[in-house]
């Protein structure tokens, strides 16, 4: 059962702040509606989370975030006199759904901006239909380029691929000495091949070789075939950027072939559940994230405090950047003019320095936050904080 915040702990975080994959999204709105100012006593904002299907580990934990993100500003004081108020959407880990959600929250519910997606492939489809609309949104995580190309209204608040796919090479020429390196994607996500696409150059670039590519898709179960072929290509290491639901059971089919060797990957591996699937097959291996709950600064450390005494549990990267994006949002709202759709727009645009917990925001000429990523290594059924690599 969740024990909510006090008020004064939600004024406490108040103070200290605050995928990533492509299909053909539903049609967006013809045309932007007109602009709807907030009447009454509530500002209207809009998520849209993989809260079931095979991402709904990734959607619950951002849930939580912005909900205590939203909790911690209405404590003190809410936005403009009003409270902020969310209407959440389920898109199942579909993009098609994502889609039709923000449809949804556009002509139905008239939110003044949207908080989402996890996977870029659904935050693709939700900006196709929000950036028509002028309605500004936020992904706290999705990392994949293409989200924030898609218009001026479209913002994160996560480093991006090229720089993830960079961090990783880097770690694994400097740090673990590595050589060779096979990789295992997902053929279908684009967070999975803009990971691989930037490793592989980068890693090459830095006297590394590429011994064997090998693809899945997901929803797959039975990796053995190409582990398999990664395995007679004797590799150092083994590069797999997708997601904790089947990185978990390549790592337990790749210790059963013998194929003793690390394996490397991106922020999608950030679950309790990585652990549940893989088990002790996850010793050893490593991947960037966004930040790490062992970090000793004062504001991760009041923040993670707080989703325990929350939610139960330790926050991942996804309830943090999160609680981030929400930070953010409001931030801008308070900031804005007006709540009309373009001020708000300018208004995130605007974000500089801003205390994330996951590290300070700003946002560049594209819409994407600049910032530091660590590396974590999966060891006795937890992971643990072994290093930071700055732009």
């Amino acid at each position: 059962m969740r024990t909510f915040l006090t008020a004064t702990m939600a004024v406490a975080l108040m103070a200290i702040g605050c995928e990533k994959k492509s299909a053909a999204p539903a049609a967006a709105p013809a045309a932007a509606p007109a602009a709807l100012a907030p009447t009454g006593d509530t500002i209207l904002i809009g998520e849209v989370f993989s809260l079931t299907g095979g991402e709904a580990s990734f959607g619950i934990s951002s849930r939580n975030g912005i909900e205590m993100a939203v909790k911690a500003a209405n404590a003190a004081g809410g936005v403009k006199g009003k409270k902020v108020e969310t209407r959440v959407y389920d898109d199942q880990s579909k993009p098609e759904e994502a889609a039709n959600a923000t449809t949804r929250l556009v002509n139905q519910d008239h939110v003044v901006l949207i908080l989402g997606e996890v996977a870029s492939t659904n935050s693709i489809a939700m900006a196709n239909v929000a950036q028509p609309a002028h309605i500004p949104m936020i992904t706290p995580t999705s990392t994949n380029p293409k989200v924030t190309q898609v218009g001026d209204y479209i913002f994160r608040v996560c480093f991006i691929d090229p720089f993830q796919g960079f961090v990783m090479a880097k770690f694994a020429r400097d740090n673990l000495k590595l050589n060779k390196v096979a990789v295992l994607r997902d053929l279908k996500s684009d967070y999975s091949t803009g990971l691989t696409d930037v490793f592989t150059r980068k890693f090459t670039e830095m006297g590394g070789k590429i011994v064997s590519v090998e693809t899945y898709n997901k929803g797959d179960s039975d990796f053995r075939g190409q582990l398999t072929a990664i395995k007679h290509a004797a590799p150092d290491a083994i590069y797999v950027p997708g997601y904790y639901n089947e990185v978990g059971v390549i790592a337990r089919q790749a210790k059963e072939l013998g194929l003793a060797v690390p394996i490397l990957g991106g922020d999608g591996w950030d679950s309790a559940k990585l652990f549940e699937l893989g088990g002790s097959a996850m010793e050893g291996h490593y991947f960037s994230n966004h930040y790490s709950p062992e970090d000793p600064s004062p504001r991760v450390q009041s923040f993670v405090a707080a989703y325990k005494a929350a939610y139960g549990s330790v926050p991942d990267s996804l309830a943090t950047l999160a609680y981030d994006a929400a930070g953010v949002a409001i931030a801008a709202l308070k900031r804005a003019p007006d709540l009309s759709e373009k001020a708000i727009r300018d208004a995130i645009a605007q974000t500089k320095d801003y205390p994330g917990v996951a590290g300070n925001i700003t946002l560049d000429e594209n819409r994407n936050a600049v910032k530091p990523a660590v590396v974590l290594k999966a060891t006795k059924g937890r992971v643990e904080y072994v290093t930071t690599i700055n732009p």
